[in-house]
């Protein structure tokens, strides 16, 4: 079974298993009898009456369609949380070591048991916030699925590869490649080992490219790179019973079924998961002088209902030429209205060569003073400015939201991976004030 992808941020998109041609309706979406006696679904993104840019379904021709399960149960969630009360809040700046993979025979964890909640805000019922999640897994999901009706993930893997099974197909994502689940979408994870990332998820809105501006038609992110999974289904019973976990206002429920839930012979329509390649970003720099704003780095944005606030933005520092004359080139210091969560996929970050490393994350928090750190600072004021390559061989990123982000329990104190000694690289910075 070879993966193959449509290509498209946003398509309308048709999908057929080439095992059952003609399965998708001609000319009409519910059929009185559809092609091999396949039930028709809709699967709804957005209202049904937002405008058309906005309007996001797809149809689903399935065996059996989604409903027929037992009825859902509370599931024990883990360290899955939206409760952002559970611990006082600290504004400090916040880093955390790379997070910790169980072994796998003492302790197996798969994707779902695997989700620890590091800090969000907002709220799911009122459809609105976020949440920030680190998974750590060392199985794969076995006759288990998982929906978010909440809404949607963005996936950061930063360790092993995935192998996400969904209801429109099959995809592979690498470290270095992101994927898009949105809400509603049933998918379960394959590992291949000890495997770690970043979920940024969001509540109310969905992901879109962000608008160019004078940047004119072409940078950044490009549309066609952007892939999404074709047509895959299993017509498989499961008489020991299915799992269909649902995580839903903040808490997991279960449901048994005894079929496979991947069974989507064909479908059509714009609401669909992918996959895109940090690799392929098209990296706009300052060429003459000074240091840009990160937002010209953002690869994706799920904008608020204010106009040009994001809820979140998810932004990238790939490596990319530096060429400004006269400037102190690294991030800037820097107290921000925003709140900046940072991860790291591979290599050093170029404002924090020690410290902030692979599987592990920080956190600024509003108006929170960050930059670099004491020696960056010393470096970058006196070395020779000619052109050189920055970020090479590293993968730097950030979840960037307008929320004020509270850190769960587990965050600050059960995952044992705060670094107490961050504050400690600024102490060193001194005085070069000479009047």
């Amino acid at each position: 079974f070879i993966l193959q992808y449509m290509s498209g941020f946003g398509n309308e998109h048709v999908s057929e298993d080439p095992r059952c041609p003609g399965a998708l309706p001609e000319g009409q979406n519910n059929p009185q009898v559809c092609p091999y006696g396949l039930y028709a679904e809709q699967l709804s993104g957005s209202a049904f009456t937002c405008p058309r840019p906005t309007n996001k379904r797809s149809w689903l021709y399935r065996i059996l369609p989604s409903v027929c399960h037992k009825p859902f149960k509370p599931l024990k969630e883990g360290h899955l949380t939206h409760n952002w009360d559970e611990i006082e809040p600290d504004p400090n700046q916040l880093r955390w070591k790379p997070f910790e993979i169980p072994k796998a025979p003492q302790n197996k964890l798969d994707f779902v048991s695997g989700l620890h909640t590091l800090c969000g805000a907002g709220d799911p019922r009122g459809r609105n916030g976020i949440a920030v999640h680190i998974f750590v897994c060392n199985t794969s999901m076995l006759d288990r699925c998982l929906y978010n009706s909440d809404g949607d993930f963005l996936i950061v893997p930063q360790q092993g590869k995935l192998l996400i099974t969904t209801e429109f197909g099959k995809m592979l994502v690498e470290p270095n490649e992101i994927c898009v689940i949105q809400q509603g979408m049933r998918f379960s994870v394959e590992v291949f080992g000890e495997t770690r990332g970043y979920i940024l998820e969001v509540y109310g809105a969905h992901f879109e490219l962000p608008d160019l501006g004078p940047i004119g038609a072409n940078g950044l992110a490009n549309p066609r790179d952007f892939l999404v999974p074709t047509a895959w289904y299993e017509d498989r019973q499961v008489p020991g019973g299915y799992t269909v976990i649902s995580k839903y206002q903040g808490k997991l429920f279960a449901a048994q079924q005894d079929f496979s839930p991947f069974n989507v012979v064909a479908w059509h329509g714009n609401y669909t998961p992918y996959k895109y390649h940090l690799e392929k970003f098209m990296v706009i720099n300052a060429v003459a002088f000074d240091h840009a704003d990160p937002s010209i780095f953002t690869v994706l944005t799920a904008k608020s209902t204010r106009p040009g606030v994001a809820l979140a933005d998810f932004v990238i520092f790939p490596p990319r030429w530096g060429v400004a004359n006269n400037t102190f080139r690294p991030p800037y210091y820097h107290r921000n209205c925003m709140s900046e969560f940072m991860g790291l996929i591979k290599g050093h970050y170029e404002a924090k060569e020690e410290g902030f490393q692979p599987g592990g994350a920080s956190l600024h928090s509003m108006m929170t003073p960050h930059g670099p750190d004491a020696d960056c600072f010393e470096k970058a004021s006196k070395a020779k400015l000619e052109p050189e390559r920055v970020a090479e061989g590293t993968m730097a990123f950030m979840f960037e939201s307008s929320l004020s982000l509270a850190v769960t329990k587990w965050g600050l104190q059960t995952s044992n991976r705060l670094d107490k000694n961050y504050h400690k690289c600024w102490e060193p910075l001194k005085s070069h004030f000479n009047p």
